[in-house]
């Protein structure tokens, strides 16, 4: 496992250090003496024998990983999208003025990405609960851009990062650095100043040893004020709290009975939520409205689908679909029934209970890889402190018929039935067909770029339709175009023509062979329509 983590640092450490050596010489000498720590300690952990010596080059596989992490932040920290957002904010909250409802459009170009909607327009405001936006104000005096915001993110990973490595047994030790700080996937993350990267932090000492969880002590207080804390960072934690509580009731009603277990709970959630109510009380007040749609507004932006997961289907092998909402409630239907299946097997699904959350999530209609790997620290901690051992005494509430003559069918058959209905859901999703029939009547070209678009559009639906157009070339969505000319709302069973306008003026062309689509959005109904744009970039250009 040391050695493992060791080699991990290797990854994305030669483009910091090929970064600092133009113009950063210290920072390149330390990635350089870091590259003497990870070369002597791969030597050391394949020649040393004794226990205690191995739980010290763990300590400085740490360390090293540690330096590395922050080197990389001293030479790329400008941050994204979120970060620009909560860096906003802290200047609000610091000048008094209001945080939520409130977009900051020119925050956004020149390099920070935009979240585009299908109403045709983009969500410029802040929609994460405030505890970055806390941490982040009072560092604002660190610089220009959002420095400060990544330096909260970047400093709660490697806070996070100690202390699993701390808590986790000694051989596990450099696992912790692995999953963490290995690889230079959650530095990324961290540097680019995500938020949930502060909740990923605060859920590691709740994670670890989970199943003592409301066994009483000082360690419960804190794990709980650490989970109402996490939820006041990030939503994440909101999907993964009931898969903890309900593990910890059946653990704590195995061993104290029903009226014990509840009061246990009872303790874990009067904690948290008087925690998260404590970060969140000012915006509570302040601006009661605002701040509640702001926390809630991933869930309701309506943010065009977007994803690895099952939207691939509408987005990439088919022409898009008029039922895209039924994604959101396959993924409901999946996290519910999921946690459905949690409670009464919850001695062979317990060690899964950080996994388990984040499978809803392959269903919905942003289903982005950072929901999974964002938590992958959390599958480790309960891996190693959660085994199946330690459910073996809790409570699983079981009809007759799952534990009488043929419960193998009958779990079985139990599954299948809970699953169902999310699948069933992705199926009407995913097979409904796309409202607008789009045919390209002609492109305008200059220098390699389109400039002009015209299309002829017919409305298959019965309902009148408001669709907004973009060209895309890969995953991810472009910019929305301009309406040159044709109707807003085309109405039912209605065709038109459109004329469109890239809206930087021109859309420079792929290379040839690389799939151009013309995709339309409807936001009532959520809808997708797309086609395939056959260009050629040596044709004659006007």
């Amino acid at each position: 496992m040391t050695l493992l983590a060791d080699i991990s640092l290797f990854i994305g450490t030669r483009d910091i250090w090929v970064q600092a050596a133009s113009h950063r010489p210290v920072v390149a000498a330390a990635i350089s003496l870091c590259y003497a720590s990870i070369l002597v300690t791969g030597v050391l952990a394949l020649v040393v024998r004794g226990g205690r010596t191995l739980a010290r080059l763990d300590l400085v596989v740490l360390v090293t990983a540690v330096t590395l992490t922050l080197c990389a932040y001293a030479m790329r920290h400008a941050g994204s999208d979120e970060a620009v957002l909560t860096t906003q904010a802290a200047h609000q909250l610091l000048s008094g003025h209001p945080v939520y409802g409130r977009p900051w459009p020119w925050l956004f170009g020149h390099g920070v990405a935009l979240t585009p909607t299908v109403t045709g327009g983009y969500d410029f405001t802040y929609g994460y609960p405030p505890l970055s936006v806390l941490l982040t104000a009072p560092l604002l005096w660190l610089g220009h851009g959002a420095a400060a915001a990544t330096l909260v993110s970047t400093g709660a990973l490697v806070v996070g990062t100690i202390v699993m490595w701390r808590l986790l047994p000694t051989p596990w030790r450099s696992a912790a650095t692995l999953v963490c700080l290995g690889f230079g996937l959650l530095p990324t993350y961290a540097r680019l100043g995500y938020p949930a990267v502060v909740a990923l932090a605060l859920l590691i000492p709740v994670v670890a040893g989970w199943p003592r969880l409301g066994g009483g002590g000082r360690g419960d207080w804190v794990r709980a004020a650490c989970l109402g804390a996490a939820c006041a960072a990030q939503q994440l934690p909101w999907f993964l709290a009931p898969f903890l509580l309900a593990g910890v009731y059946a653990l704590r009603r195995g061993e104290l009975g029903p009226r014990g277990a509840a009061a246990a709970v009872g303790r874990i959630v009067g904690v948290a939520a008087a925690t998260w109510l404590l970060v969140n009380a000012y915006f509570l007040v302040s601006e009661p409205s605002a701040w509640f749609s702001g926390i809630a507004l991933p869930l309701t932006q309506g943010a065009v689908i977007h994803g690895q997961g099952l939207v691939g289907l509408s987005l990439y092998f088919t022409d898009g679909s008029d039922r895209l909402v039924w994604y959101s409630h396959a993924s409901l239907l999946l996290a519910a029934a999921l946690l459905a299946l949690f409670v009464p097997f919850v001695r062979r699904l317990g060690p899964a209970a950080t996994v388990l959350p984040w499978c809803a999530f392959f269903a919905a209609t942003r289903s982005q890889d950072g929901y999974y790997l964002l938590m992958t620290p959390l599958w480790l901690a309960a891996a190693v402190t959660a085994p199946p051992t330690s459910f073996t005494t809790a409570w699983q509430p079981r009809p007759a018929f799952l534990d009488g003559p043929g419960r193998r069918r009958a779990r079985l058959a139990t599954v299948v039935l809970l699953l169902c209905p999310s699948l069933v859901a992705v199926t009407v999703a995913a097979t409904g067909a796309p409202p607008l029939r789009m045919h390209v009547l002609g492109t305008h070209r200059s220098h390699g770029a389109l400039t002009e678009l015209t299309l002829r559009i017919t409305n298959a639906d019965d309902s009148a339709l408001r669709p907004h157009f973009t060209l895309t070339t890969g995953q991810g969505m472009n910019r929305f175009w301009t309406l040159v000319t044709g109707p807003a709302t085309l109405e039912g069973h209605a065709t038109a023509r459109y004329r469109l306008r890239p809206p930087d003026g021109r859309f420079p062309l792929p290379r040839p062979g690389v799939r151009i689509r013309v995709r339309a959005f409807t936001a009532s109904p959520m809808t997708l329509s797309s086609a395939d744009l056959r260009t050629a970039r040596s044709d004659a250009e006007p």
